[in-house]
């Protein structure tokens, strides 16, 4: 199995943007958790997380984007982080075929004139990682 990244969809709802992604990585749900839900993992092709308290309601930090707090956690599927700043990242995660892993990505945004988030070239990275 090959990952690949499905053509990302946005949205627009008021004033706040909805991006969602599917990406398919070759890889155990176990090895894609640690890359989204742990400082090491989400520094390895994302941004450092200065601080991640790994549960509901824990502090999250994102070096490019702000601190906030985890609002949804659920171990080996679902991790995300609404921060301050008005932005929600959610990882939602689901075995495909055998050894696969299908990360289903939404992040929403608010309106406040920034480019779109340029998460293709992160999941790029993402996928090449070893």
């Amino acid at each position: 199995m090959s990952g690949s990244i499905a053509q990302g969809t946005s949205q627009t709802h008021g004033s706040t943007h909805i991006l969602h992604f599917l990406v398919r990585l070759p890889r155990p749900m176990e090895d894609v958790w640690q890359a989204v839900a742990t400082p090491a993992g989400i520094a390895g092709w994302f941004t450092a997380a200065d601080v991640l308290e790994p549960r509901l309601g824990g502090a999250v930090t994102l070096r490019d984007l702000g601190g906030g707090r985890v609002t949804a956690w659920d171990v080996d599927r679902v991790a995300e982080y609404t921060l301050d700043a008005g932005d929600r990242l959610r990882f939602h995660l689901e075995r495909d075929g055998e050894d696969g892993t299908a990360l289903r990505f939404t992040h929403e945004y608010p309106d406040d004139e920034r480019p779109e988030p340029g998460w293709r070239a992160r999941f790029e990275r993402l996928l090449s990682r070893p």
